[in-house]
């Protein structure tokens, strides 16, 4: 199972875009405490559009409690890690794979990064931007790891209009 997790998120408009990314993909979101928000924003719901209510996500005290409740494969996005974000292997369905994220102003803590250097990972990019915006990292994110596992069970084809909208 794909996870995402957010290390203390301080964007309204960041938390709901990725809810609205979570429940298109049936990823799990896992949110750690302190978020810089309330859940019930409307900034939240805006973001996430209709779909918050078909986005699995849990709550955490802080980044102990997340780790005792979630055993798996932790992987860390940081502008300073050393591996590209597609030189991993996220293939394997049997694996939780956890995606984690930092806080929009500060990243993920030192603390926690300096203990897992082997698997922070950086998505490329030239000098001029410090870093992407947190919702599209993990989009970029969700979708390499869903393409390694072949996007799993998700449509193919648009489900509303029809698969030979465009023909017709």
């Amino acid at each position: 199972m794909i996870n995402v997790v957010l290390y203390a998120p301080e964007i309204p408009q960041n938390t709901g875009n990725i809810m609205r990314t979570c429940a298109a993909t049936d990823t799990k979101l896992h949110l750690i405490k302190p978020l810089g928000f309330s859940l019930d924003e409307k900034t939240i719901k805006r973001s996430g559009a209709n779909y918050i209510d078909n986005c699995d996500y849990t709550v955490y005290e802080n980044y102990e409690d997340f780790l005792a409740k979630n055993p798996g494969e932790y992987y860390f996005l940081t502008r300073y890690g050393k591996k590209t974000h597609s030189s991993f292997d996220y293939s394997d369905k049997s694996k939780n794979i956890y995606l984690i994220f930092g806080r929009e102003s500060t990243g993920i803590p030192k603390e926690i990064l300096k203990n897992n250097l082997d698997t922070c990972l950086r998505i490329p990019m030239n000098e001029k931007v410090r870093a992407l915006n947190l919702s599209n990292c993990v989009a970029i994110m969700v979708y390499e790891a869903l393409r390694q596992q072949d996007y799993n069970q998700l449509l193919r084809e648009e489900p509303f209009k029809g698969a030979n909208y465009l023909e017709e």
